[in-house]
């Protein structure tokens, strides 16, 4: 079974393709499936939250529970409540090595991470929900250095470009420094954040 196909089907629900293969499937029926899917269809003020904060749920492959605790913790932290949301999503591990290149997708970086293939601080940690804080230092382990997933990331295969800002890394050697908390600017993620307060506020 292709694995993309569920994933292509669930970014053209969503409007944004969730990995880069799903890139071209999206392009190439970029409107929502089912028959109804070409139609224009008029949105409710609740169906666009709701969107929103599934299109930002998804792109970090998060349950609703996991959501909602973002929200929670955001909400209680002084600043703009959106813009914290996206700076605890960022700040899991799973999606640290995401950004970092040590994985090509989010759902590949969940399932390395799960498996115990990586160090913080120089500790095992398999919990992909893990915050990281500005200092850690996350790598992958000497044991798995040698497997195919870390051989193909440590070329850099996983990168357009420059890794994230506020992470400082070091790709051939399978490590990265969180630096700061990241700006809402630099975080590539497709979502407008204050619709999703203003689902959870409601």
């Amino acid at each position: 079974m292709n694995n993309s196909r569920p994933k292509a089907r669930l970014s053209r629900a969503l409007g944004i393709p969730l990995t880069r293969k799903c890139v071209k499937y999206f392009e190439r029926r970029p409107f929502p499936p089912g028959v109804h899917g070409r139609g224009r269809r008029k949105q409710s003020d609740y169906q666009v939250r709701l969107l929103e904060k599934q299109r930002l749920r998804h792109q970090y492959n998060i349950s609703e529970a996991q959501m909602r605790r973002a929200y929670d913790d955001a909400h209680r932290k002084e600043g703009k409540t959106g813009e914290n949301m996206v700076a605890l999503l960022e700040s899991r591990l799973d999606a640290t090595v995401q950004r970092a290149g040590l994985a090509r997708t989010i759902y590949q970086a969940r399932q390395l991470v799960a498996h115990g293939h990586f160090l913080v601080d120089g500790k095992k940690v398999d919990r992909p929900s893990y915050r990281l804080k500005p200092g850690q230092v996350v790598e992958v382990r000497e044991s798995s250095r040698q497997k195919p997933p870390f051989q193909v990331a440590a070329a850099g295969a996983h990168l357009d470009g420059p890794t994230a800002p506020y992470l400082s890394t070091v790709i051939e050697e399978l490590r990265t420094t969180v630096i700061r908390k990241p700006e809402r600017s630099e975080v590539p993620v497709v979502c407008d954040e204050q619709l999703v307060v203003e689902f959870y506020a409601r």
